[in-house]
C-alpha cells in the first residue's frame, strides 16, 4: 500500500501557501517511502467536489492507499459532514490519516478526538469568512458601487469615482434607451399587452440592438426593473409600500438618479414581484424612464395584468385585485351549484394551504356591487376639486411629498422612544409629535388640491364608463380598476381598499 499525499489551494494569494509547499511538508512524513500525489488547485473545501480528491478516494476504495497525509486539516474538508463521511470510509478501507502540522493521527484515540474538534472550527471558520465576503459584498451595494453582473440594455460602463474608489457606473446608450422609452409608453397603455408589444416590434422591423430576438419575458424583465427609473418620492413610496429596505434617505428621491434592486440579507422569497426584504439603493447614474411611466407599468408587472385580462366573464372582473386580509395571498373565484354561484375564497387555505382564510363567506357577486358603489362613491370625490395641469408646480408637490415621509419617520422614531421614557421627555415627545402632526395636515390640504396623478379628461373617461358600467366589456371593466385601485384586502368582514388615486 501507498501513502496518499493530498494538496488543495483555492485561491493563489501571497499569503497562501502553495500547493507544492504543501506537498513538500506531506513527504516529510513519509521518511521516504513510496507515495502518490493528489492535488486540487483552484477548489473551495467547503465540499468534496473536487477531481483530485475523487481519485484519490477511488484509490482507496480498490486498496491501494493505507495512509492519507494532509498539509494541515482545513486543506482536505471544511465541512463537517463531509469529513465524517470520508472517516467513515477511511476506517472501513483501514486507512489512517495524518496533518503533518497539527500532529494528528488517528491510529490513536487522542488523535481521533483532537481531529473531530478541530473539524468544528475549520467549519465554523468558513462560515466566518462567507458571512465577512457577504457583508463587505453587500456595504458596497449600498454605497451604490458597481458589482459586475450583466449590464442592462439601455445602458454601457463608464469609468467613475465613488469615496475616492475607482469603480463603474452605467451610461445611456441612447439608440438603445430610445427602443426602451417607446416599451414602458406602450406598455403604460392597459390597452397593449406584452405580447401586442413584441408584434409591433417585430412588425415594425425594430431589432434589437444586441442581436436578441424581443420576447415577452425580456420585455416584463425589463419593466420591472427600477434601474432605469427617474426615481422620486412616489417611486421611494412604493418600495415603502412593498417592503423592500430602502438604504436613502426619502430627501435623495429627487428624480435624476435611478436605482439599483438587490436581493438582500433579509430576503427569501424567490419570485421577482416579491420585493420584501429586498435592498434598493440609489445608483450613480441618471435615469430616463419617468417615475410616472416606470410605476404604471411596474404595478401592471405586478398585478399580473397579462394574465388577468384573459380571464372569463364568468369568474371576475375583480380577480387579482382582491387579497386574504390575514395571509396576503389572493383571492380566487370558485363556483358552486348555489343561488350565488361564484365565491372568492383565499388560494392558501384548504387542505394545502396554511391560512384559515378571509373569516367570512365572500359572495362574488355582492363584492362586485359593492366595490362598484365604492367606485362611484371613489370618483364623486374627485369630480369637486379643481385640476390643474402638469407645470412647473410639479416640483413644489414633490418637495411637499418628501417633507410628509420625513414627517411620517420622525413621528415613528420619537413613538419608538415612549417606553421607558421619562415624564420630561413624554412632554417633549408629546409637543413634537403635536408639531409634525399639525404640519403634515397642513401640506396634506394644500396637495388635495394640486392633485396632478391624473388628467382631467381621463378621469372623466373613467367617470363615464362606471356610469355606464352594465354595457361595459369585461376587459374595460379590468381597466377601470387597474386605474383606480392598488389592492382589496378582506378579512373577518372588513374590507380595506387601497386606491391609486
Amino acid at each position: 500500500m501507498y501513502d496518499a499525499l493530498y494538496a488543495r489551494q483555492s485561491i493563489e494569494k501571497k499569503d497562501s501557501i502553495s500547493v507544492e509547499s504543501q506537498l513538500e511538508y506531506c513527504r516529510y512524513e513519509t521518511h521516504g517511502e513510496a507515495c502518490i500525489e493528489y492535488t486540487d488547485k483552484g477548489f473551495s473545501g467547503k465540499d468534496t467536489n473536487r477531481p483530485g480528491f475523487e481519485n484519490m478516494m477511488d484509490d482507496i476504495r480498490a486498496g491501494k492507499i493505507g495512509r492519507v497525509i494532509v498539509y494541515k486539516l482545513d486543506r482536505i474538508s471544511r465541512s463537517i459532514l463531509d469529513f465524517a463521511n470520508m472517516m467513515e470510509i477511511f476506517q472501513k478501507y483501514h486507512v489512517e490519516f495524518v496533518s503533518s502540522t497539527e500532529k494528528f493521527d488517528t491510529s490513536t484515540p487522542i488523535g481521533r478526538a483532537m481531529l473531530n474538534i478541530c473539524i468544528v472550527f475549520a467549519q465554523l471558520e468558513r462560515e466566518t469568512i462567507q458571512k465577512r465576503v457577504t457583508d463587505a459584498y453587500y456595504a458596497r451595494c449600498k454605497r451604490g458601487f458597481y458589482m459586475g453582473g450583466r449590464i442592462p440594455y439601455g445602458y454601457r460602463l463608464a469609468n467613475t469615482v465613488i469615496d475616492n474608489i475607482r469603480t463603474s457606473m452605467y451610461e445611456e446608450v441612447p439608440e438603445e434607451s430610445e427602443q426602451l422609452k417607446l416599451i414602458y409608453s406602450m406598455y403604460a397603455d392597459t390597452d397593449n399587452s406584452l405580447g401586442d408589444i413584441v408584434r409591433y416590434l417585430n412588425g415594425h422591423q425594430i431589432k434589437n440592438l444586441r442581436g436578441a430576438n424581443w420576447n415577452t419575458a425580456r420585455i416584463s424583465e425589463m419593466l420591472r426593473n427600477p434601474v432605469y427609473v427617474q426615481a422620486d418620492i412616489d417611486v421611494y413610496q412604493f418600495f415603502q409600500s412593498q417592503g423592500a429596505n430602502i438604504c436613502n434617505p426619502a430627501g435623495d428621491f429627487t428624480g435624476y438618479n435611478a436605482c439599483y434592486l438587490y436581493k438582500g440579507t433579509v430576503s427569501t422569497s424567490r419570485k421577482q414581484s416579491d420585493l420584501s426584504g429586498k435592498e434598493i439603493v440609489l445608483a450613480p447614474h441618471k435615469g430616463f424612464i419617468p417615475s410616472k411611466t416606470w410605476l404604471a407599468c411596474r404595478i401592471r408587472c405586478l398585478n399580473n395584468r397579462q394574465s388577468t385580462k384573459t380571464c372569463k366573464p364568468k369568474n371576475s372582473w375583480l380577480v387579482g385585485k382582491v387579497k386574504c386580509g390575514n395571509c396576503g395571498y389572493a383571492l380566487t373565484v370558485r363556483k358552486a351549484k348555489t343561488k350565488w354561484g361564484r365565491y372568492f375564497v383565499c388560494s392558501q387555505s384548504g387542505n394545502h394551504g396554511n391560512c384559515n382564510g378571509a373569516g367570512c363567506t365572500i359572495y362574488a357577486d355582492v363584492l362586485e356591487e359593492y366595490m362598484l358603489g365604492a367606485i362611484k362613491e371613489r370618483l364623486s370625490e374627485f369630480q369637486k376639486l379643481s385640476y390643474i395641469s402638469y407645470t412647473g408646480e410639479d416640483q413644489q408637490n414633490m418637495a411637499k411629498k418628501i417633507r410628509l415621509v420625513q414627517i411620517e419617520e420622525k413621528i415613528e422614531e420619537l413613538l419608538s422612544k415612549v417606553s421607558g421614557a421619562s415624564s420630561v421627555l413624554m412632554k417633549y415627545i408629546d409637543e413634537k409629535i403635536s408639531e409634525l402632526d399639525a404640519e403634515r395636515k397642513a401640506l396634506q390640504e394644500e396637495m388635495v388640491t394640486s392633485n396632478v396623478t391624473d388628467t382631467e379628461g381621463r378621469l372623466q373617461q373613467i367617470t363615464n364608463h362606471a356610469t355606464a358600467w352594465e354595457t361595459l366589456s369585461f376587459e374595460d371593466r379590468q381597466a377601470v380598476v387597474d386605474t383606480l385601485i392598488k389592492v382589496i384586502r378582506i378579512a373577518d368582514g372588513n374590507i380595506e381598499i387601497t386606491w391609486n388615486i
